[in-house]
């Protein structure tokens, strides 16, 4: 069983606590990590305020170089990578190999967004008083960044905390999730070989609880969170004065209205809702059918739900593998069964066995039942008919979260209504919620979150900007 290390000032080190990291889909042990505590993380973020010093008077081109060939090394590995993303997250190996292709993609994005941090020029003379004088904005690192990353996406999610920051000359201390530290640690191997200043980056797999060091330290300008809106709003109250951003979670709703084609819609929503066991904060969970069509379209989903191959996340055939646990499973277990004691029916799965729980059809429920109001973080997906678009439009809508909203319709009114009225972080026409591309702003509002990411918007988050004016003696 091989033993991974913290990474602490530019090395791997025995510290701590030896862990087991256990396969979701089995329960089993398959490696061992040293997990860190609050001594610990205190260290790395001495040592990250330290490599700041170095860091921002790294020439760009250095930095973009860096980020180059982290990215080119990744691909290189590419496949040990994603049999690792396998083993810790319980993902299939196909959705692996396409989460490190994006992470691929995001650090090139790093690379390139490095070399393309701009600042103004701004005219002083439109009042007597600025005559003589300009001033240019230059964009500056905050310093040390704290980032706290999900199990979901353990290297994508990763990435775009990593990029942005050494793209706009910060350092990071990375807490990754504790159940999928592994992937993290492996990264921080190719940033050391692509020759990241020695304390830039800092890993430290630890428990929950030590994250709120990062959001109380005075010495960590930014913390960027990735998780549960429980816990991210909680630690956004601990840091006060810092700049804090949050990607949090939702439950997306999908409008179908009933001049689209059915076959595209019904496939789209499937694979949304159901691959990696729904383990997105935009997996599809809620639909809400135009009811000319609902027969047919639930019949679709139905069909497609039950066509998927469940198993063993390292089998290639394997569509859906398991949650991250059993008690996650059970818990979504437990949602059904009372969206059901309260009336909704189940027209396809409703069984767990162990960490697995079968894709899952539900009619009839309720707005404020579980399985709508709150994020199921599952394979379940609920479906509504609706006779208005407004209605269905409000219906999306009525939701604490805001994260994205995905609207099939080829009605250029309806699409605009759509836009203007379902407040999220982003509506996706003609396709399902869950559509993301790295280098696009990807966030959301309310209880989703308050910021974006998206390398170039997550730079914006990541650094100042710093006026400067100009006064010339003589004109």
């Amino acid at each position: 069983m091989k033993i991974y290390q913290i990474f602490l000032n530019g090395q791997f080190c025995k510290r701590a606590v030896l862990r087991d990291i256990v396969q979701p889909y089995n329960g089993k042990p398959f490696a061992k990590v040293y997990f860190g505590n609050e001594e610990i993380l205190e260290e790395a973020i001495d040592g990250a305020e330290k490599a700041f010093k170095t860091m921002k008077s790294t020439p760009s081109h250095v930095i973009s170089d860096i980020l180059r060939k982290v990215s080119q090394k990744l691909k290189a590995r590419s496949e040990e990578f994603a049999k690792m993303l396998a083993l810790e997250a319980g993902k299939p190996i196909k959705t692996a190999r396409g989460e490190v292709s994006r992470t691929v993609h995001t650090m090139m994005l790093g690379a390139e967004e490095c070399l393309r941090i701009a600042g103004e020029v701004i005219p002083m003379d439109q009042k007597p008083y600025g005559e003589g004088r300009f001033g240019t904005v230059k964009r500056f690192p905050l310093g040390v960044i704290g980032a706290i990353t999900p199990f979901n996406f353990p290297l994508n999610l990763v990435a775009h905390k990593l990029a942005p920051a050494f793209a706009a000359k910060n350092t990071v201390v990375l807490k990754p999730a504790s159940q999928t530290p592994i992937s993290a640690l492996l990264l921080a191997e190719l940033f050391m070989e692509a020759g990241l200043p020695e304390g830039a980056l800092q890993v430290i797999p630890a428990k929950g609880s030590t994250g709120e060091i990062l959001a109380r330290d005075p010495r960590v300008k930014m913390l960027t969170f990735t998780g549960s809106p429980a816990i991210g709003w909680h630690l956004k109250e601990l840091a006060f004065r810092k700049k804090v951003a949050l990607e949090l979670g939702g439950n997306a709703g999908v409008i179908v209205h009933s001049d689209v084609d059915i076959d595209t819609a019904v496939n789209s929503i499937a694979n949304a809702g159901f691959l990696y066991a729904g383990q997105s904060c935009i997996s599809v969970q809620r639909v809400f059918i135009h009811q000319s069509i609902y027969n047919n379209v639930v019949e679709g989903l139905v069909k497609m739900a039950e066509s998927f191959k469940l198993g063993d996340p390292l089998d290639e055939s394997s569509d859906i593998g398991s949650m991250i646990s059993e008690d996650e499973a059970k818990r979504v277990e437990s949602w059904v069964a009372e969206a059901v004691s309260e009336g909704a029916g189940i027209l396809t799965g409703g069984k767990r066995k162990g960490s697995v729980y079968h894709p899952t059809v539900i009619e009839g429920s309720k707005a404020e039942m579980k399985v709508n109001c709150l994020e199921v973080f599952a394979p379940v997906i609920t479906v509504t008919p609706y006779k208005d678009f407004e209605e269905a439009v409000k219906a999306v809508d009525n939701s604490k979260y805001g994260l994205q909203a995905g609207v099939f319709t080829k009605d250029i009114d309806r699409i605009r209504y759509a836009f203007e009225n379902i407040e999220v972080g982003g509506v996706i026409i003609g396709d399902v919620p869950t559509y993301r591309i790295d280098h696009m702003p990807y966030g959301g509002v309310k209880e989703s979150g308050n910021a974006r990411e998206g390398v170039r918007y997550a730079i914006e988050e990541m650094t100042e900007p710093r006026l400067m004016v100009l006064k010339f003696a003589q004109m």
